[in-house]
């Protein structure tokens, strides 16, 4: 089920998003430290975390789900927000370079085609990171904000998912230990939560960040042993009594 696009606009404009788009971007930028590459795309909701590489990626777009409808984006310059079908990406084959994915992956009614479209648009040597609800975490056992919609995961299912998409799974991040309330002494003490909850409860984050890159090639299975025989082997019977029946001829 997919969140309206106005409420996701809302919490993110209100000082709990702001806490969450600051851990979250921390964590998106430690992976791509030197850019996504020219062109980076967002898929879902991820308007909050592309702005950062606006001056770094020569193109940039938010794909936003038909479901979750759409918001302009940005407010100044050339619009650069579509409103999509998520299985079936209005781009070119082997297109992008880096693809951001926040709130999208919990929200898609169907997981694996909305991830095989992804791995169509993707680059061989792309990136793809994801952003997605941890099933252990506290942020998704409410629905006080986005990440309590939808279906959380644990990390063993979004690895399953990415490699049944002909994904690999490079690198996993959390973030997100800090509880998801709006208290002002919570919101103000957020980084230290942060350091503390990656230190005593890893796993309890509220999301799960993974990047992956591509498989280009089906993998291969292992070659089963195969016993070679020195011999021929007879096969047991009358063969004499077979060749006799063979000049017979045909039955009548």
């Amino acid at each position: 089920m997919h969140i309206d696009v106005a409420v996701l606009r809302d919490f993110y404009g209100s000082p709990l998003g702001q806490v969450v788009r600051r851990l979250i971007a921390g964590r998106i930028r430690a992976r791509w430290r030197n850019g996504a590459g020219s062109t980076l795309i967002g898929v879902g909701y991820a308007v909050p975390y592309l702005g950062a590489f606006r001056g770094e990626a020569k193109r940039i777009g938010a794909l936003m789900p038909g479901a979750q409808g759409a918001l302009v984006w940005p407010r100044d310059g050339l619009k650069q927000t579509v409103l999509v079908d998520e299985e079936a990406l209005p781009l070119p084959d082997n297109s992008v370079d880096g693809l951001l994915v926040v709130h999208g992956l919990e929200m898609a009614e169907r997981v694996r085609p909305v991830l095989r479209e992804m791995w169509r648009v993707l680059k061989p040597e792309g990136s793809l990171l994801m952003v997605v609800p941890n099933r252990r975490g506290l942020w998704a056992r409410t629905d006080r904000t986005p990440f309590g919609f939808g279906r959380p995961y644990s990390r063993a299912q979004v690895e399953s998912m990415l490699k049944d998409a002909l994904f690999t799974p490079v690198e996993w991040g959390e973030a997100l230990y800090v509880p998801p309330f709006s208290r002002d002494m919570l919101l103000r003490s957020a980084v230290a939560w942060e350091r503390m909850g990656a230190r005593l409860t890893p796993g309890f984050a509220g999301v799960i960040i993974v990047e992956a890159s591509k498989q280009v090639v089906a993998p291969i299975g292992k070659s089963k042993k195969v016993r070679i025989l020195p011999d021929l082997v007879p096969v047991p019977g009358n063969l004499a009594g077979a060749k006799r029946a063979d000049k017979a001829g045909p039955l009548q």
